[in-house]
């Protein structure tokens, strides 16, 4: 690529709950109704320029779909190394289930260790081409730590707010990575309100969740990639862990393009959005009918990636859920680090919990029958395992006295 040449098809901006067309070239954040902004193209030319050979040739990864993405200058991409990640599949959680094994498209492997990296290096990618110089958001945690990679990258001014329980280790990564970081005495949604307030008196950009237009082109790329994977076969399940959505918005966004450039047919994966019974507002909006999810109260889980009490893309999530015939499930903390811990030791694939909340709920729905054992199911792990707390290890051996029996017994 050189700095002229990304071929670029973005026609405008659409309000997602509207249809009220806006300008793609000037910095937006949310609607005047309030709600998100979808990119939108020419999805005719898209085709023309853009065939599979094309990707394959490109070697995946998020880049490799430039044609139907925003950036339109190669200086302006920021790019850490987004590689295509790798699917994983779970032969003896599986077989312990007497199904078909669930295969994990491992997120885990991107830069920062999450795929953040995807939502975030396209919106910061994008603030570079409109001139944006500070940036700031709300995070649980690995939103954060990418936001502050590819901010440095960029060169940009990066303030970042997280709740004070967020772990350790992600808040440490954050500042090194360059990023401004306070902890805050509340939930994911206070320190939003933070970002918000300080959009007047510090003149930052928002890059909350769904309130700027680009990190769901960022993530989209997921079920860009996946159905590559896939041979374009479209799998009969996606199991998701769901906080703030944008992924399996982004997905369901994708499938969408695909199929009005013909490379899929009408077809598509149930959505399955999963979350913490600690914290499940799409979930009960889900049981009760409702096309909203009302903000959860006293959110709590060990999955922190997923406690996001009000998600402002909640209409999204939903209606993507139904339309395809999918649901949404919520499982304890209990299930979610049990299946952690089981997978680790008989796949050998350390799942974050987010990522072990789709694995818990994957078996249960099951349980249920709610997906069946021949099924082509995939589940997202959304982070490496690495950057949480794991159970404590304290054996110890005398080197003068090895206790053989001690070791024959563990």
């Amino acid at each position: 690529m050189t700095a002229q040449n990304i071929p670029n098809f973005v026609s405008h901006l659409e309000c997602s709950w509207t249809g009220e067309r806006a300008e793609a070239g000037v910095p937006q954040q949310l609607s005047p109704a309030g709600k998100p902004y979808l990119v939108r193209y020419d999805l005719e030319g898209a085709a023309a320029a853009l065939t599979k050979e094309t990707v394959a040739a490109r070697g995946g990864g998020m880049w490799a779909w430039r044609e139907l993405l925003p950036v339109s200058r190669a200086e302006n991409v920021v790019s850490l190394g987004e590689a295509a990640t790798p699917l994983i599949d779970l032969p003896r959680f599986g077989s312990a289930h007497g199904a078909r094994a669930p295969v994990v498209k491992d997120e885990g492997r991107l830069p920062t260790g999450s795929f953040k990296a995807r939502g975030l290096g396209m919106a910061v990618s994008m603030a570079k081409e409109l001139g944006i110089g500070r940036i700031a958001m709300p995070t649980n945690g690995n939103a954060g730590a990418a936001l502050a990679a590819y901010g440095s990258a960029a060169g940009m001014e990066t303030y970042v707010f997280c709740p004070a329980d967020t772990p350790e280790v992600n808040v440490r990564e954050i500042a090194l990575q360059g990023a401004k970081v306070w902890r805050v005495n509340g939930l994911i949604n206070d320190c939003g309100k933070i970002v918000g307030e300080g959009r007047k008196r510090m003149g930052w950009f928002d890059m909350s969740t769904l309130k700027e237009p680009y990190r769901i082109e960022g993530k989209k790329t997921m079920g860009l990639e996946l159905l590559w994977q896939l041979g374009w076969q479209v799998p009969d399940a996606i199991f998701y862990p769901t906080g703030g959505g944008t992924g399996l918005i982004g997905m369901w966004k994708a499938f969408d393009e695909l199929e009005r450039i013909g490379w899929i047919g009408s077809e598509r994966p149930r959505m399955i959005a999963v979350q913490a019974s600690g914290c499940a507002p799409i979930v009960r909006a889900y049981e009760r009918g409702e096309r909203t999810a009302e903000p959860w109260q006293d959110a709590h889980t060990e999955a922190a990636g997923i406690r996001v009490p009000a998600a402002v893309g909640d209409f999204l999530i939903l209606d993507a859920v139904r339309d395809s015939g999918g649901f949404a499930m919520a499982v304890d903390d209990a299930e979610i680090m049990a299946v952690r811990d089981r997978i680790a030791k008989e796949d050998g694939l350390l799942l974050c919990p987010e990522g072990a909340a789709t694995a818990a709920a994957w078996a249960r729905a099951l349980d249920e029958g709610k997906v069946g054992k021949q099924d082509r199911a995939v589940l997202f792990n959304c982070a490496t395992g690495l950057k949480y707390p794991m159970p404590p290890a304290p054996q110890a051996l005398d080197k003068a006295a090895v206790d053989w029996e001690a070791i024959a017994e563990a």
